[in-house]
């Protein structure tokens, strides 16, 4: 047996985590730059997108600290247990060279400790799903070697693509080129976001939000065509911030064109697009992840 830890930024809720058995290590936001909370600890998701439409506040994001991951591994290491620690992309965050430091530091003093860091590449729904197949191989008896070797493989396949009302947060967080910000402002339209191998990139653009929707969609479909797997061995979920009633909606949606259950659906297992994402994504994003399920891996 072995212990799962995790960055916040992977958007399982704090419930379904200490559930499952799963050591959620928070990231930080903060409205000030001075007060940081703790993200699902200190705030919650529907505080920190109220303050976000209702006050136009802007936040930012810090990485836990190096002490944050030596006290989430500890316990693990104390008792003799393999720890597996996966991370943000590193590309968004220096999460993963926090948790590294942390390791290091550990193995100081108790050199026969078993900890792997993985650097996910992978950040909110999408990450979502890697911790899952994370938890889905644990129950299934995987050992601690074949599962790092399964999640390092799967890593480069996850995607998820989103729309929003605008890049005006992912601006402000330096994620996109601002003149692809100024083109949406002065035409009026929405862009669409693909997130793939660590880094974020515009998928297009449309007129109305709607649209926008229905071209996730069909994005989502034709990677997975393009990865010659069955639809079947995929697990996919539908990520949003504050509308849970259009994201139940656009699940219909995503269910009926791709003929799938989404993995969400299932009543133990619930992600919602997080706080630290909202950050960059602003209050009204809304998309679907993949992944490949962890059997598609032959070890």
């Amino acid at each position: 047996m072995f212990d799962i830890i995790t960055d916040s930024a992977c958007d399982i809720v704090r419930e379904y985590a200490e559930t499952h058995n799963l050591k959620l290590v928070p990231l930080y936001t903060t409205f000030d730059g001075v007060n940081y909370l703790k993200e699902q600890y200190d705030i919650t998701h529907d505080e920190f997108y109220r303050r976000m439409t209702d006050e136009g506040a802007f936040p930012k994001s810090s990485l836990p600290s190096v002490q944050d991951f030596v006290d989430a591994v500890m316990p693990s290491v104390e008792a003799g247990r393999p720890a597996i620690v996966c991370t943000i992309t590193s590309y968004f965050s220096g999460s993963y060279n926090s948790a590294c430091t942390a390791k290091d530091i550990i193995l100081e003093d108790h050199p026969d400790a078993k900890v792997t860091v993985i650097n996910s590449l992978l950040n909110s729904a999408s990450f979502s799903l890697f911790i899952y197949q994370a938890l889905q191989m644990r129950k299934a008896g995987y050992s601690y070697e074949d599962t790092i070797k399964v999640l390092e493989a799967l890593r480069n396949d996850g995607r998820i693509m989103f729309t929003t009302e605008s890049l005006e947060y992912l601006s402000k967080g330096g994620r996109l080129a601002k003149t692809a910000i100024t083109i949406t402002s002065k035409l009026s339209l929405r862009p669409i976001i693909v997130m793939k191998e660590g880094e974020i990139g515009l998928g297009g653009f449309t007129r109305t939000r709607n649209k926008g929707k229905s071209n996730v969609i069909d994005m989502i479909q034709k990677y997975i065509e393009s990865k010659g797997m069955p639809i079947e061995n995929w697990d996919i979920t539908v990520g949003y911030c504050t509308n849970l009633e259009e994201a139940e909606k656009y699940r219909d949606d995503v269910e009926a064109q791709l003929g799938v259950k989404l993995l969400e659906r299932r009543e133990d297992f619930k992600t919602r697009i997080s706080i630290i994402s909202g950050c960059h994504t602003g209050p009204y994003a809304l998309g679907i992840a993949c992944i490949p399920k962890y059997t598609t891996i032959r070890l």
